[in-house]
């Protein structure tokens, strides 16, 4: 072969190679970042029901009234008592509002959980701030151990500006509760969830 037909290709294989590997390393790269670009996604626009945390503080109560109703679930397998701590709360929007949950471990050994949190109706995830909650926290609780577990809230005034949410009067926040984050991932909890603000459980003696 002549040998500058051969360094032509040589130069062409090379580039290919190149390419590929640009190519296979980008889809690598794009598979470990989707889960937590599509996190950053639902956080910043409330998609999915994912509430915003973080947010300025509760500007004050309006004249519109919403009720808070708290939804509790548990993995199977995970030998906890888990419950909301109160029924259904009456809260005008702009008024920060404080609720508590309640864990109890039923087996006779130490076990550890993992809470996510999502709101419904979807639509109403950016009007919803939470201030302080118990999510992406690992909990530990001793055999027979009860612990209260605190939420502060506050809904955005603004729901009844816009014309997808002004009809709304109610609005439930679920936590669950998994072994890890994993098992959470698995069921397609961990993608929709918003992370973690607040202060440790309270335990209750």
């Amino acid at each position: 072969m002549d040998p500058t037909r051969a360094e032509t290709l040589r130069r062409r294989n090379r580039r290919t190679a190149m390419g590929v590997g640009l190519f296979v390393c980008g889809m690598v790269g794009l598979s470990f970042a989707s889960v937590p670009l599509y996190d950053l996604f639902c956080r910043v626009t409330g998609y999915n029901g994912t509430v915003q945390v973080n947010g300025p503080a509760a500007p004050g109560a309006g004249s519109q009234v919403m009720t808070i109703r708290f939804n509790a679930n548990t993995q199977p397998g995970l030998p906890w008592r888990f419950v909301p701590g109160q029924g259904p709360m009456q809260l005008r929007v702009g008024e920060e509002g404080m609720a508590f949950y309640q864990a109890t471990n039923t087996a006779a050994v130490p076990v550890t959980g993992i809470s996510t949190y999502n709101v419904t109706p979807e639509v109403v995830g950016k009007y919803f701030h939470k201030t302080a909650c118990f999510c992406f926290e690992q909990q530990t609780l001793e055999p027979g151990q009860q612990v209260d577990m605190p939420l502060a809230f506050w809904v955005d005034p603004k729901i009844a500006e816009d014309p997808n949410t002004r009809g709304i009067r109610t609005i439930t926040i679920s936590y669950s509760f998994f072994r890890s984050l994993e098992d959470a991932q698995r069921t397609g909890a961990l993608a929709n969830a918003g992370p973690h603000v607040g202060a440790p459980p309270r335990a209750t003696p």
